[in-house]
């Protein structure tokens, strides 16, 4: 697990990777981006990603990496630092041209697209290298005192935005994202496609929503371990469950709706099998409860496991 500091960092990632996905898809339509897009877009990439997330590190961690032995002028450090400069170069080339454009200078839009698809680009690989390479670096050469630090630092920039900020533009960058056509990676797929996905699982998924209706069910059309039909879709949950075992399913919901629970399994011996069944609670990104997933698995073969199986059976 990353240190809250990384943690906030990589949420930071993480947001804006989504709205890169709609500003991408957005630059690469042969209609024109939506203004407001645009317009939203310059306001995220220049108060939040520069004056904001590259502050956090520029200020706190980068500093505090080369106190402890990371070099500044080679390394790692030394990438971070320049591909930094090469992105406030590209966002104020891309501030120039989207003036341009909302101007009504058509002819900008060219030199605006590639401008925006080369910044997304190189940020794109920079947030990993900070996720993955930097970040675990720092991490591991600093004590307790300089996690505390750099969280307290972090808080002060964020604070020079008002309060709240980091949700603030969090929020935004997502509704700019949904604006721009992206509410997440799911829906670069369709419905069928998902559908066919979820059914070639080794699992068996069953969703209940926030007010305990069920509404999906995996594998309609294929073996079931607990048979179930379309009459299901609709009914109160509590009906799913023989009359016994009605009070735990309803002490498990009341905690994943107050939060007190993220997980409860069982295995059963059913049918000459090992059954495992685990609920895990469902909840947007804003942590509100949606609903509870069922997932049901076979693990007899694999309670039977040993050893190590390194190559396809064909090829050992």
């Amino acid at each position: 697990m990353a240190a809250p500091w990384a943690e906030v960092l990589i949420s930071d990632h993480h947001v804006t990777e989504q709205l890169f996905e709609a500003v991408d898809r957005a630059f690469q339509a042969e209609e024109p981006p939506p203004r407001s897009l645009v317009e939203g877009m310059l306001s995220y990439f220049t108060e939040y990603v520069d004056g904001c997330h590259n502050k956090k590190e520029e200020e706190h961690v980068f500093p505090l990496a080369e106190r402890l032995g990371i070099p500044r002028h080679g390394g790692p450090l030394a990438v971070m630092l320049q591909e930094h400069e090469m992105s406030q170069e590209l966002l104020g080339r891309i501030r120039q041209l989207a003036n341009l454009w909302l101007s009504g200078r058509e002819e900008a839009l060219p030199r605006l697209r590639q401008a925006v698809l080369e910044y997304t680009g190189l940020l794109r690989n920079h947030f990993w290298k900070e996720t993955d390479i930097l970040y675990p670096m720092v991490s591991r050469l600093m004590g307790p005192d300089d996690h505390a630090a750099v969280m307290r630092g972090i808080e002060e920039v964020e604070a020079r935005l008002g309060a709240d900020s980091r949700a603030r533009y969090h929020a935004m960058a997502r509704d700019l994202a949904e604006r721009g056509g992206l509410r997440n990676l799911v829906h670069n797929l369709d419905l069928d496609t998902i559908g066919w996905m979820l059914d070639s699982l080794p699992v068996e998924l069953s969703f209940v929503d926030e007010n305990d209706k069920v509404r999906y069910f995996s594998h309609e059309n294929h073996d079931k371990i607990f048979p179930r039909t379309r009459g299901a879709i609709g009914t109160d949950v509590r009906n799913c469950h023989p009359e016994k075992s009605v009070h735990l399913v309803e002490r498990i919901l009341a905690d994943f709706k107050a939060g007190r629970r993220e997980v409860a399994e069982f295995w059963i011996d059913f049918g000459g099998r090992k059954v495992h069944i685990r609920y895990f609670p469902v909840r947007d990104a804003d942590g509100a409860y949606k609903g509870c997933l069922e997932v049901v698995q076979d693990i007899t073969a694999i309670q039977q496991l040993t050893g190590e199986r390194r190559l396809l059976a064909e090829e050992a």
